[in-house]
């Protein structure tokens, strides 16, 4: 695809949902070309699995940093690397109201259960605790509101009898791997 969209990651650790992102725009008809990865995590161990994979990356730690400053500089980055749309993959850092303005209608993010249930972390713990007899991953656009934007895709995975945190993880895990790149070449069709 000729009119590909230029797609910047953002990552905080291992980037398997990232992975997949990079995987999937090896395929002739994927409508994007990833052409950064940026962590607020120097030593977040997608930024080498993006390099082995000849992506662009950069890291610079949000310690110490507003916000407000720290954004700015991760939209300079993206600026500077030609992104159009943003995916947030395992990106554990709330991003402030005006990096989520800039980027409105651009910006994805994957979380692992059924939103509106179990906004935030731990959700498999949360989910088990629960009761749930499912569980799974949304794929959402972002707002201000923590993992509250509108639904693109979700999908389902079965809670079994003696699931723990761990296995549930696993599990859905597995799912996102495969829902992330199907909602967002939804949600790149759908902006157009």
């Amino acid at each position: 695809m000729a009119d590909r969209k230029r797609l910047g990651i953002l990552i905080s650790g291992r980037g398997s949902n990232m992975a997949a992102l990079i995987d999937a725009a090896a395929a002739p008809d994927c409508p994007w070309q990833v052409v950064l990865v940026a962590s607020n995590n120097p030593d977040a161990a997608g930024l080498a699995r993006a390099a082995a994979a000849g992506v662009p990356t950069v890291a610079f730690s949000h310690k110490g940093t507003a916000r407000e400053a720290f954004d700015v500089r991760l939209t300079q980055a993206l600026r500077a690397h030609g992104a159009e749309w943003v995916a947030l993959a395992g990106y554990m850092r709330l991003l402030s109201p005006a990096f989520v303005a800039d980027w409105a209608g651009r910006l994805v993010n994957i979380h692992p259960s059924l939103l509106p249930r179990h906004k935030g972390l731990d959700t498999h713990a949360r989910a088990l605790a629960a009761g749930d007899r499912e569980a799974g991953a949304s794929v959402h656009h972002v707002t201000e509101l923590l993992d509250d934007g509108p639904v693109i895709a979700q999908a389902r995975v079965p809670i079994l009898p003696g699931d723990t945190p761990e296995t549930l993880a696993a599990r859905v895990l597995t799912v996102e791997n495969r829902l992330y790149p199907k909602a967002l070449a939804k949600a790149m069709t759908d902006a157009e």
